[in-house]
């Protein structure tokens, strides 16, 4: 694993229950500012199982970036978390945004 996606994974595992991240706060914090894309896509490709908590990861406008059955997998891990989402995947990043720290 390259040192990029090792700091990556570090700190999406950081991202505590009950809150969520955008793919950009996890590039900053990770020391990668400009980096969201290639955040997202890092999380797009976790294997089946995987133990790192995608789920928490989310897009700019406060919302899930996936779609249909997708969203749905997402939104339902989100709100067995206490994390409330619309139903088409909007969270309230004022309440629910995880500061890093």
């Amino acid at each position: 694993m390259d040192d990029f996606a090792s700091q990556i994974y570090t700190q999406v595992h950081q991202i505590p229950i009950g809150k969520v991240a955008t793919y950009g706060d996890i590039a900053k914090f990770s020391g990668f500012p400009g980096y969201a894309r290639q955040v997202g896509r890092l999380m797009a490709t976790l294997p089946e199982g995987s133990s790192i908590p995608w789920h928490r990861v989310i897009n700019s406008k406060g919302a899930i970036s996936l779609t249909g059955h997708d969203l749905e997998r997402q939104r339902k891990k989100l709100v067995a978390e206490g994390v409330e989402v619309s139903e088409t995947g909007r969270i309230r990043l004022a309440k629910y945004r995880w500061d890093g720290f």
